[in-house]
C-alpha cells in the first residue's frame, strides 16, 4: 500500500497541515486573553512529570541495589552449602542436609522474588499517584480557565 509523500494534497484538494488547522479553528474554542495561567499550568505538569521519574529512577536504585544483596548473600549460602556438603559425613547425612538446604533456598527465593516485585510496585504506585494528582489539578485549572473565559466573552 503507497503512501502519500508529506506534505500532500489530501482529499479536499489542500495539504494535511492546512486540513488540521481548518478543524482546529472549527472548534471555536475559547480565546486566551491571558497565557500566563497557561504558562504556569505547564510549568506544574513538568514539575509533577519529573518528580514522578525521580520517584521511578529511585525504585530502579533501591531495586538494584536489593537484587545485588540477595545475590551476595546467595553467593555466600552457596559457598557455605558446597563446604558442609564436601565435609565429611555419611552419604544419607549428606542428603538430608542437601534436601534442608535447598527447602531453605527455594523459600527465600520466593521471599526475595515477592519483596522485589513490592519494591516496584511501590515505586510505580508512587509515580502514577503523583501523576494522577497531577492530571486532576490540570482538569480543575482548565475548567477554571474556561470558566473566566466565558464571563469575560461579550
Amino acid at each position: 500500500m503507497a503512501t502519500k509523500p508529506e506534505g500532500s494534497a489530501s482529499r479536499s484538494g489542500k495539504s494535511p497541515a492546512s486540513d488540521f488547522a481548518s478543524l482546529f479553528a472549527e472548534l471555536k474554542l475559547p480565546s486566551l486573553a491571558d497565557v500566563e495561567p497557561l504558562m504556569r499550568a505547564y510549568q506544574r505538569n513538568m514539575e509533577a512529570l519529573a518528580a514522578a521519574n525521580k520517584v521511578a529512577l529511585e525504585g530502579a536504585q533501591a531495586y538494584a541495589k536489593r537484587h545485588m544483596e540477595i545475590v551476595q548473600q546467595s553467593l555466600s549460602e552457596l559457598t557455605q552449602t558446597m563446604q558442609a556438603l564436601a565435609a565429611p559425613g555419611s552419604p544419607q547425612a549428606k542428603t538430608a542436609a542437601q534436601v534442608e538446604h535447598m527447602k531453605l533456598a527455594y523459600e527465600r527465593a520466593i521471599g526475595n522474588m515477592k519483596e522485589l516485585g513490592e519494591l516496584v510496585q511501590r515505586a510505580n504506585n508512587e509515580a502514577i499517584q503523583l501523576l494522577s494528582q497531577r492530571f486532576a489539578e490540570a482538569m480543575d485549572d482548565i475548567r477554571q480557565m474556561v470558566s473566566k473565559s466565558e464571563h469575560k466573552a461579550p
